[in-house]
């Protein structure tokens, strides 16, 4: 394995591991905030011990994003030096900024934690809003600082030299709108799904129905929402993409020939010798009207340019793909369930739904990952895009593959533990329920 495949792999790994805590850090404060705001308003027993366990839970899982987050940091550095080298000053200011933010949501997250019983229950109530919102504050400036890598702006670059650098332009580049706004929501869709999943499988079982009933609520109707909200940022997006990176879009949809009613391609087997997608569903004129608006414009393909700046293709066409089946699924389970829920009242008797929530657990976090490699590998065979290839920043260091196998291990190891942590409070959520009813 040489360096530039160890470094990637390295990256790649941490960042998949540490992207499901941070959506799920930005996510969770405010489906807690929901049942707190219940028990504040009912007094009922049952959602004073729901928010309390989420709350746990919260704090155990912002404390595994932080460790993984601080090893990407250090992993920017020692990875790709050049990179930072030229980078750090013109990006930097929304790292800094992320800073703030995590210490503002660690603070409140505290005081939080601390204020049960000990706070007026709205100040305390707020304090759980205010986790929340520092959470999302710091996802998305860590999304725009992303964003310069696929728009960078702020500098002048002449030969190899990076000058008149405007940080603030830079943390406003042309990318972080959309990004920002795909990700947020892809945040609450998957962790949404994620918690009624969990939820829904007690109920299915039937463990303290009342109790899990009333938790698949709430994180659903979140969780539908954003799966509702999700298409309309992709449709943001797609045509951020056609005007900024349109080669990065060709390799999303594996579109080779540039041509007018372009049709938009859904799943399929790419042929890259032949430069076409076999047995795939093809929707004349879609593509062209989601990256123009207009069933008629040109969309550009692959053809369009070098070779040697093409991104993986086959890589970059399944992410995607498995990006959007994922999101078209939940959108269409979120639908049933608020339709139903509004109208009938009785989605949550039908044990064929429950079983399709508990399949769709993973569904969300599936679809986020998708969503980075497309934006990670379709950006290749840059790290800045149309400035500095991957190539040119990687680290000359020796033996990085060896940290790549430990970090394997680490990562394997703290999933185990988290997982029986969360298994634990899992089961005093069933405990102290029983309890508060006996």
């Amino acid at each position: 394995m040489d360096n530039l495949l160890a470094a990637r792999s390295l990256m790649a790994l941490s960042m998949a591991f540490h992207i499901i805590f941070s959506c799920i850090g930005m996510v969770m404060p405010f489906i807690m905030a929901v049942a707190h705001y219940k028990w504040n308003t009912t007094g009922d027993k049952k959602y004073y011990i729901l928010t309390k366990t989420w709350s746990r839970g919260v704090a155990i899982l912002f404390v595994t994003g932080a460790v993984s987050g601080t090893m990407l940091s250090f992993e920017l550095g020692l990875l790709w030096p050049r990179f930072m080298q030229h980078a750090g000053p013109i990006f930097g200011m929304p790292f800094s900024l992320e800073g703030t933010a995590f210490f503002i949501e660690a603070i409140a997250l505290g005081f939080y934690m601390y204020g049960w019983e000990r706070f007026n229950k709205w100040f305390h109530w707020f304090m759980g809003i205010l986790v929340g919102i520092s959470g999302v504050s710091s996802g998305i400036l860590v999304v725009a600082a992303n964003g310069w890598m696929n728009s960078p702006t702020g500098f002048d670059y002449h030969d190899g030299v990076f000058s008149n650098i405007d940080p603030l332009k830079a943390m406003m580049n042309d990318a972080w709108f959309s990004q920002a706004l795909h990700m947020i929501i892809a945040a609450f869709s998957a962790t949404g799904f994620g918690v009624a999943g969990i939820h829904a499988y007690h109920y299915y079982k039937g463990h303290y129905p009342e109790f899990h009933k009333s938790a698949f609520k709430i994180a659903l109707t979140i969780g539908s929402i954003a799966a509702f909200l999700q298409p309309i940022s992709g449709d943001i997006s797609a045509k951020d993409l056609a005007k900024r990176q349109p080669l990065k879009l060709a390799a999303m949809e594996a579109h080779f020939h540039t041509q007018n009613n372009a049709p938009l391609i859904i799943g399929g087997i790419v042929n890259i010798e032949q430069e076409r997608v076999d047995y795939a569903i093809k929707i004349p004129g879609a593509l062209s009207f989601l990256a123009h608006g207009n069933f008629e414009t040109a969309v550009k393909g692959l053809d369009q340019f070098p070779k040697d700046e093409h991104p993986p293709i086959v890589i970059t066409h399944y992410a995607f793909q498995i990006m959007v089946a994922c999101g078209v699924i939940m959108m269409i389970l979120g639908f049933i369930f608020l339709i139903s829920n509004w109208k009938f009242k009785n989605i949550l008797n039908k044990k064929w739904f429950l079983y399709c929530i508990i399949l769709c657990t993973p569904l969300g976090f599936i679809a986020v990952e998708a969503g980075w490699t497309v934006t990670e590998v379709g950006r290749q065979p840059w790290v800045i895009y149309g400035i500095m290839k991957t190539k040119d920043a990687v680290t000359q260091m020796p033996g990085i593959q060896y940290s790549f196998y430990f970090f394997i291990f680490v990562y394997i190891f703290l999933t185990i533990i988290v997982t029986w942590i969360m298994r634990r409070q899992i089961k005093f959520i069933n405990e102290q329920y029983l309890s508060s009813k006996n």
